[in-house]
């Protein structure tokens, strides 16, 4: 059903959108904080099997608390975050866009790509909109990066590491961790990937804790391949979330956790560029040169806003205009292959899966 204050009575630009948080751990409570936070959201109900969280949501924000997905959407949502584990997204998300509710599912879309193709193909036989909540997208380091212009990587290296949680352990790293940057990657070079190379380690459990992947995207209209070197651990003794990327005219670095990174740009230092290869030419020894001093170096201009915030607003604007969500679920789709291809070749390679 789609609820009549969507539709009826007030534009589509300022009606209010009643929302629903399926599953209220630790992610999904935060999803219902922001569910209360932005406008033209209106936070109904939540759902979750523990009395107990549905309870302290209830206190906290006045909402309704469900037992059941059926009794949220008979009360009326017109759109909801499903923060349920991997396994179940499938169940909940084709229960819910059969009644045509608008779904934001957290990452990854699925557990593999046979039911993250299922569920793509769902969203394409309905009209509700379903968007995967890749919200590193939304990362004001990643919306900085994004807005740089004309940057055309070469090479990428991404380091997501950081201690157990002993949360999301029903998956690997690979679709824990590492597919948040396998999607900002997919995104950035706009294909999936032609060639994977990628190691693993289990030490925990049966699914891989450690993996390093090298991935080559198919070559750009100059014919040039980008190759990236991505790494994710959750057995790190500190936590780290970093990216570099090389392109012809550019390279970035920046810390996601520190919320900062640097941006060298070959055409502001051509000059200095220019000097510096005369004089190898000519055969000047420059080891007394300190190369950081040579260029000119700017600070990535990174803005604020929490991402969650960022993500919700962006889905309620899809459902408000009919547009496609900034992530949708074929792009939840290839992240989810690429992260199953990841760990089949791992396994291949003779990783240790003990």
């Amino acid at each position: 059903m789609t609820n009549s204050s969507v539709t009826g009575g007030t534009t589509a630009s300022t009606a209010t959108i009643r929302c629903g948080v399926i599953g209220v751990g630790r992610m999904g409570r935060h999803h219902a904080r922001i569910c209360t936070q932005v406008e033209g959201a209106d936070l109904i109900g939540v759902v979750d099997a523990s009395e107990a969280r549905r309870n302290d949501m209830v206190e906290q924000y006045g909402c309704g608390g469900f037992a059941t997905v059926d009794a949220l959407i008979a009360a009326g949502v017109d759109a909801c975050v499903i923060a349920t584990p991997t396994v179940t997204h499938r169940a909940v998300v084709e229960q819910l866009l059969r009644a045509g509710v608008h779904c934001l599912v957290e990452k990854p879309l699925a557990p593999d790509e046979v039911e993250a193709a299922a569920m793509a193909d769902a969203a394409a036989r309905c009209s509700a909109v379903l968007q995967v909540g890749h919200v590193v997208r939304f990362d004001p380091v990643m919306v900085a990066i994004r807005d740089i212009p004309a940057l055309t990587p070469r090479f990428v290296e991404i380091d997501r590491v950081s201690p157990m949680t002993f949360r999301s352990v029903d998956v690997g790293v690979v679709l824990d961790m590492m597919i948040h940057d396998l999607d900002l990657l997919i995104m950035l070079m706009g294909s999936e990937p032609e060639e994977i190379h990628a190691n693993a380690v289990s030490v925990l459990g049966d699914a891989e804790d450690v993996c390093n992947a090298r991935l080559v995207f198919p070559a750009g209209k100059d014919g040039i391949r980008c190759t990236a070197n991505v790494t994710a651990s959750r057995l790190a003794l500190k936590t780290e979330r970093k990216i570099r990327i090389i392109s012809e005219d550019t390279y970035v670095s920046a810390d996601f956790g520190e919320r900062r990174g640097t941006v060298v740009r070959k055409a502001v230092n051509a000059e200095q560029l220019a000097d510096i290869r005369a004089r190898f030419k000519g055969g000047e020894d420059l080891s007394s040169l300190n190369y950081l001093e040579l260029v000119k170096v700017d600070a990535l201009e990174v803005g604020k806003g929490e991402p969650l915030k960022l993500q919700l607003e962006s889905f309620l604007t899809s459902i408000r205009t009919g547009g496609k969500p900034f992530v949708d679920a074929q792009a939840g789709f290839a992240a989810v292959r690429t992260a199953q291809r990841i760990v089949e070749c791992a396994r291949r390679a003779g990783a240790r899966m003990v």
